[in-house]
């Protein structure tokens, strides 16, 4: 019985350990072009906020973000702040004009979908 229970929990550990590793990327290959961020959540199994924002990865390190902040009334807005790949993750430019960035991993990139995981938010996105 002491056997059973030792081999369930290594199995459980390997289970769990394979769910949170990232997609280490080795370049930006993989996310050049346009990506729908569709939602996003607090975590993985929280509720998914439906959102309507575009990012194109640019081959030169640049990222535009198109999306429309409905709250400011504004209307759709297109910004471009600089990324670039580092130890396996995406570094993003958090403000234009400002040398501050955030790590993004890439949990799961599975064909034309991409589930990021940022400071705060993990990201849904699906290729255009």
């Amino acid at each position: 019985m002491k056997t059973i229970t030792i081999a369930l929990s290594l199995f459980g550990a390997l289970i769990s350990t394979a769910a949170d590793a990232d997609v280490q990327l080795q370049d930006n290959s993989k996310l050049i072009g346009k990506w729908q961020v569709t939602a996003e959540a607090l975590a993985l199994d929280r509720e998914r906020k439906p959102l309507q924002v575009t990012w194109e990865f640019q081959k030169d390190g640049t990222l535009i973000t198109t999306g429309e902040d409905a709250r400011s009334g504004i209307g759709e807005m297109t910004i471009p702040i600089k990324y670039s790949i580092e130890n396996g993750v995406i570094k993003k430019q958090i403000t234009p004009g400002r040398e501050k960035y955030e790590d993004c991993s890439v949990v799961e990139l599975d064909g034309k979908d991409m589930t990021l995981k940022c400071k705060f938010l993990y990201l849904f996105m699906t290729h255009k």
